[in-house]
């Protein structure tokens, strides 16, 4: 019996998985167990729910297998400081940040003393664990395989092939050039200053115009052999010291840009001001600067490759309207995005690396086609909550139902979002990735009009821009939406067909389009049901879906999920077979 575990540490949206014989069990970000967004450090508690769900302790492990490795691009590190003249500050603030990072084994040592690891610790390049992340997880024998996100191991994309266990890299983008740099800049710029904001921007793009695409072209130049550089005279974090925080915490990330970013553009939008037509404008331009960028890549692997398929990976991969563009923007066929693409997805890749070095004759390659990797509750657990806090629900304002059956569940359930009530949804396993998947979710009716005011009103008190998603069974995509497609993780986003968007206008975005998310009978029976019984009240097989939180990570216990229901005002909370609700 073999167990790896996978960790990306030290790092934004730390994580931890577990493999077993080459199999993944067992996968979370760290985020979820101690509530700050995507939290950096090392991922002591998600490391402790691995080997609790497979029922080892540390001395079982193998291998702890790390997404990064420091030795990667040293050569072309020490060229950068001497090309850009880069500050001593910078050098010495890099050099003492890395000298601050504890060791695995420490760390391992602190959070298990009464345990002894006994195996190995490897490094895995940090493109190569997202290539690894992605590929080993597909449908695919061969693929193409493209990372692109900001930095990572001195670099900021890679594009491969991958065939059965073998995963050959042939080209990479190396720092300071990065399409997930100048995303986040331009994030910053339009007045959105927190780590992983950039989905606010992706979000904002279709209420604008692309009317400064020629100056994004002045910031990223596209490259003959499909890659692309920044204009550096835009940025300036390759060359001074800026403000990074990476430890034991939310991550913080200062400044990117320079002031010939706003000489070009104009004084960049600050805290609290409004948010303009200018600031839309510059979100779409930001966005198809993207897309040009992506798409031209894609088609250079194309050329390269001669492969229908690609695996996509990478913190750019969660782009998903540049995703759900990409068949018709380039000659791949198929496109496959993992559930986590970002840097908790390459614990996953680290872990399969190591696994495939260990065993080069082992093929044991399984295609990913659920996230429900993370902790579960019994109804046991989610009754000893419930009693706990009977003294806060008074019987006159709430009412709590065990169901003894899936069927009045999902009738109960149903006939609640049909009367247009908001229901936390706490089922299973909770979601791998950064999407809410039915399992820790927020639903609601997708016909109304006034569902995303009042979801905002009563729970989620987000910018009025973000679309909601749409959860549809898988065998009714066709009839909804004008690709057929598997999205089973929310990482690709469709037109919806004309005639059927005044049906589904909570879920309909500004453009017409919807990130769906195909549910399977077979991965959530469930979530599955639950939608198929609104769907035969109704006539739509859709619902709305939107992460079980509030300003929060997603809600991992039902603790934290009954938290969440009882602070706000959402109507209904169903955790397993318990039926919670506002009179």
């Amino acid at each position: 019996m073999e167990y790896i575990i996978g960790i990306n540490a030290y790092h934004g949206d730390a994580s931890a998985c577990l493999l077993k014989d080459g199999k993944l069990i067992a996968a979370a970000e760290e985020e979820r167990f101690l509530r700050i967004k995507h939290w950096a450090g090392f991922p002591r508690n998600a490391i402790a729910f691995c080997l609790q769900e497979a029922g080892v302790s540390l001395s079982d492990i193998d291998i702890i297998s790390i997404n990064s490795d420091p030795k990667a691009n040293y050569l072309k590190k020490i060229i950068h400081v001497l090309r850009y003249r880069v500050s001593f500050k910078l050098i010495k603030d890099r050099l003492s940040n890395a000298h601050a990072r504890k060791t695995v084994l420490q760390s391992l040592e602190e959070t298990f003393p009464s345990e002894k690891f006994n195996g190995v610790i490897t490094n895995i390049e940090h493109h190569l664990a997202h290539l690894a992340s992605t590929f080993y997880v597909s449908p695919f024998e061969k693929s193409a395989i493209v990372s692109v996100d900001g930095f990572g191991d001195f670099a900021s994309g890679s594009w491969g092939v991958g065939e059965k266990e073998k995963i050959s890299v042939k080209k990479s983008v190396y720092y300071p050039h990065s399409l997930g740099a100048f995303y986040q800049a331009i994030t910053q710029y339009i007045g959105f200053p927190n780590y992983g904001d950039e989905y606010k921007i992706m979000g904002l793009a279709p209420y604008g115009r692309p009317l400064y695409i020629n100056q994004m072209r002045e910031l990223v130049h596209l490259q003959k052999d499909g890659g692309y550089k920044l204009n550096l005279k835009y940025f300036i974090f390759h060359k001074e010291k800026i403000s990074y925080e990476w430890e034991n915490g939310s991550p913080i990330v200062g400044k990117l840009f320079s002031d010939s970013l706003e000489d070009l553009f104009g004084k960049a939008r600050g805290k609290g001001e409004d948010l303009t037509q200018f600031h839309k404008d510059i979100a779409a331009s930001a966005q198809l600067m993207f897309e040009e960028a992506l798409f031209h890549l894609l088609n250079t692997v194309y050329d390269a490759t001669g492969l229908d398929a690609v695996c996509l990976a990478g913190g750019c991969g969660n782009n998903s309207v540049a995703n759900g563009k990409i068949r018709n923007h380039t000659n791949f066929k198929q496109v496959y995005v993992a559930a986590s693409a970002g840097d908790a997805g390459g614990a996953v890749g680290a872990a399969v690396v190591a696994h495939y070095n260990k065993n080069p004759r082992l093929i044991n390659k399984t295609h990913m086609k659920h996230a429900y990797l993370g902790p579960a509750f019994s109804n046991e657990a989610i009754k000893k909550v419930l009693s706990k806090h009977m003294a806060d629900l008074d019987d006159q304002e709430f009412g709590i139902i065990k169901t003894e059956s899936l069927d009045e569940l999902t009738q109960k359930t149903s006939i609640a979002i049909n009367e247009g009530k908001v229901v936390g949804w706490f089922q299973g396993q909770m979601e791998w990735g950064p999407r809410a998947l039915g399992n820790r979710s927020i639903l609601g009716d997708p016909r109304r009009t006034d569902m995303k005011e009042i979801l905002n009103k009563k729970i989620k008190r987000r910018e009025s821009f973000r679309p909601f998603a749409p959860s549809i069974l898988r065998e009714c995509v066709s009839t909804w939406f004008e690709e057929e497609d598997d999205v089973p993780f929310m990482m690709k986003v469709f037109q919806i067909r004309p005639e059927k968007r005044n049906e589904i206008p909570a879920v309909t975005h500004v453009d017409g389009s919807g990130r769906l998310q195909t549910v399977h009978e077979e991965t959530n029976p469930r979530y599955h049901a639950l939608i198929s019984k609104f769907y035969s009240i109704t006539g739509v097989p859709i619902l709305l879906n939107t992460s079980f939180n509030e300003n929060e990570p997603i809600v991992c216990n039902p603790e934290e999920a009954f938290d969440c229901f009882f602070r706000t005002k959402m109507d209904v909370l169903v955790m397993n077979d318990y039926f919670i609700f506002r009179h």
